[in-house]
Formats: C-alpha cells, sequence, structure tokens
C-alpha cells in the first residue's frame, strides 16, 4: 500500500531484524493513520532537502522493539517515528543540522540525531516531546544532549 508519493507502508514497517528473528511487524490497523501522517512528514523532509531519503527504521511491533534494544516508550511502536539517511544529501549530521531550525516549519515533533553503537541515523518523530527543550537532541554511546552536537 502506497502511503504517499514516496513512501510505503512496506517500506516503513520493513526490517532486516524481523525477518532474522521470525517477527511479524506487520502495523495493526490502529497504527496506519499515524503511519500516513509520518509518511507525509516524511515527504516533506524529502522535498526540504531536495534528495531522497532512506527509512532505516520505521514502524516496531512491541516484540521487534525489544529485539533491538529500542525503550518501552518508543515512537516507533506508535507509528510515530522513522529513523533515516540520506546519502545524498550528507551525513546524518549534515541532515539533523539542516532539519533543526525548520522543527515547526516542516511539523516535525522530535528530531534526534543519534550516533550509537558505531552507526549514524536521524530520528524523525511526529510526536511531540512534553518537555520543548527535547524537540531537539543527540544521543551517543555517552548520553544525551540538547541540541545538535557534532558526533565524534
Amino acid at each position: 500500500m502506497q502511503l504517499t508519493e514516496h513512501f510505503s507502508l512496506a517500506e516503513l514497517q520493513a526490517s532486516t531484524k524481523a525477518a532474522q528473528l521470525r517477527i511479524d511487524n506487520a502495523a495493526p490497523p490502529e497504527v496506519l493513520p499515524r503511519l500516513r501522517k509520518l509518511a507525509d512528514l516524511l515527504e516533506r523532509v524529502r522535498t526540504y532537502l531536495d534528495t531522497p531519503i532512506s527509512v532505516t527504521s520505521g514502524y516496531r511491533c512491541p516484540a521487534l522493539n525489544k529485539a533491538v534494544g529500542g525503550v518501552t516508550s518508543s515512537d516507533h511502536m506508535l507509528g510515530m517515528a522513522a529513523d533515516i539517511v540520506a546519502p545524498g544529501y550528507g551525513t546524518p549530521y549534515d541532515i539533523a543540522k539542516a532539519l533543526a531550525p525548520q522543527v515547526s516549519v516542516l511539523g516535525i515533533g522530535q528530531i534526534i540525531l543519534e550516533g550509537v553503537r558505531g552507526k549514524q541515523w536521524v530520528h524523525i518523530s511526529t510526536r511531540v516531546p512534553d518537555k520543548p527543550a527535547n524537540r531537539v537532541i543527540t544521543i551517543t554511546d555517552a548520553g544525551a544532549q540538547l541540541g545538535i552536537q557534532a558526533l565524534v
């Protein structure tokens, strides 16, 4: 099912880890409206960056979220978050730096530059966190910091 011009339901629930562990990661019907809203957000991000973006992690059922070490309150389980990269634009740091000033304009609820366990990506959510300071953060193996910080 195509959710938007460039993003499909299959793409937003695809998971190598789920396939590896034989976990059914199909989103339940009540999650589909939130995935459509997420796909709309991803379209705005794609347009703003003027380059294709790849979703490395979208919807996660609770079993998959646990298997990948996701937090129990993960927006991924609600169909409200995607981890992305856009090699045609630059590094995840470049992407996060470009998007951070546009959070409100693009309708991004939260953006997190993540650099953990030797991998880097940008987490984008439609949900606005309770604490406004947590809308734009960086998470590394050393912990969380406010704003977009250079990854070492």
